[in-house]
């Protein structure tokens, strides 16, 4: 198989992309998998590093409203679509695969104007802007939530396939997680994290719950700040008289690289709600409180805690609501109840798909197979 991946922008669309990639280059050593890019997105960084031919594509993000702005977008547009439409010409891929962002439009839109089959991945319960116009154009469209489904005009090539989650965080059991530093299941555990760049708010409410804990044997908080906050909390620790180097059972780190370990570790999560963290959540089987980033566009993550909400697998705070006393709270209330927690842990496991790669490939299989027989019928009739 030939197969041409596309998008960028966030994390949220470029992990799932590469997840994609390497599961496919997995299975069949044949197979040949082209990303296409922004050229300053983190995508470019990102899929090299994977090792998958990377190639930029010009392309920009649209505002929802006219500006002076939108005839330069336009033609970024444009210049994108004819930089794909060659791409594409050159490679002859046998499925387009895209997951989103603002490079996944010229990338589709060519691939459909020269025939080629696409198969799109929505991440979030309240579809993106680029697929809710592209997915008409799709032989099929994979969902993470079957939530999104209402807000789609086709219905006939859907897919509820979940998110596609790394292997390694299915891999690591909670008594492994005990030989990684900072990190000890036997006591119950809070992991807080607020994304790869940090969440303010999250990390101002935290000094808060840092300050009610310390020096607690029965209780650990590792939170993980974000490289733009770290400093930040340190600073605020320091002001909330909490000294860090006194206080074992208080852990502030930038940054997590081994994610699958921190995750087998906890006992409780507080996060964002983006859909890709989320799914590890429900594949880890652990009880969260999520607090939605309220700026994500269409306010999509909001929606994506709803569904957890919804089954009773987390408790939902919004941004505006949450402050310190209201997250020591929640973490109380929730430490306290034991039956309470192992049914929302129970609650995420049922709501996860962890084979949720393989069914995404099946499906791109499925389409490349219907696109070679269609092409074989083609070259019959016209000899």
């Amino acid at each position: 198989m030939r197969i041409v991946i596309t998008g960028g922008g966030t994390g949220g669309h470029i992990y799932p992309a590469i997840a994609i990639a390497k599961g496919l280059l997995s299975r069949c050593r044949q197979t040949k998998v082209l990303y296409l890019g922004t050229p300053k997105g983190m995508e470019a960084e990102l899929v090299p590093r994977e090792g998958i031919d990377f190639y930029p594509v010009a392309s920009e993000g649209w505002n929802r409203k006219l500006s002076l702005q939108t005839p330069l977008l336009g033609i970024r547009l444009f210049q994108g679509i004819m930089q794909a439409w060659s791409v594409l010409g050159k490679f002859k891929p046998h499925v387009v695969v895209g997951t989103g962002g603002f490079v996944c439009g010229p990338v589709v839109l060519a691939a459909a104007l020269r025939g080629f089959p696409i198969v799109l991945h929505e991440q979030n319960a309240w579809p993106g802007l680029t697929n809710r116009y592209l997915s008409g154009l799709a032989q099929a469209v994979c969902l993470t939530f079957p939530e999104a489904s209402q807000y789609l005009s086709r219905k006939d090539h859907l897919h509820i396939t979940g998110m596609p989650v790394r292997e390694e965080i299915c891999s690591v059991s909670r008594q492994e997680s005990a030989k990684k530093p900072n990190l000890n299941p036997d006591v119950f555990s809070v992991l807080v994290v607020g994304g790869s760049r940090g969440a303010k708010s999250i990390n101002k409410a935290v000094v808060m719950l840092a300050k009610e804990i310390q020096g607690r044997s029965g209780i650990k908080l590792l939170h993980v700040t974000g490289q733009a906050g770290y400093k930040e909390v340190l600073a605020w620790m320091a002001e909330a008289g909490i000294t860090l180097s006194e206080k074992g059972n208080i852990t502030i780190v930038p940054y997590i690289y081994q994610m699958e370990n921190a995750l087998a570790a906890a006992d409780l999560i507080v996060s964002r709600a983006g859909a890709a963290f989320i799914s590890e959540l429900l594949v880890c089987g652990r009880p969260s409180i999520l607090v939605p980033y309220p700026h994500a566009a269409e306010n999509h993550q909001e929606y994506n805690a709803r569904v957890l909400e919804k089954v009773k697998a987390a408790v939902v705070i919004l941004d505006k609501e949450l402050d310190g006393n209201r997250l020591c709270f929640e973490v109380s209330r929730l430490m306290n109840s034991p039956e309470l927690l192992r049914e929302m842990g129970e609650q995420a496991v049922a709501l996860a798909r962890p084979d949720a790669l393989n069914s995404i490939l099946d499906i791109i299989k499925q389409v490349e197979k219907e696109y070679r027989q269609r092409k074989f019928r083609q070259a019959c009739k016209m000899n």
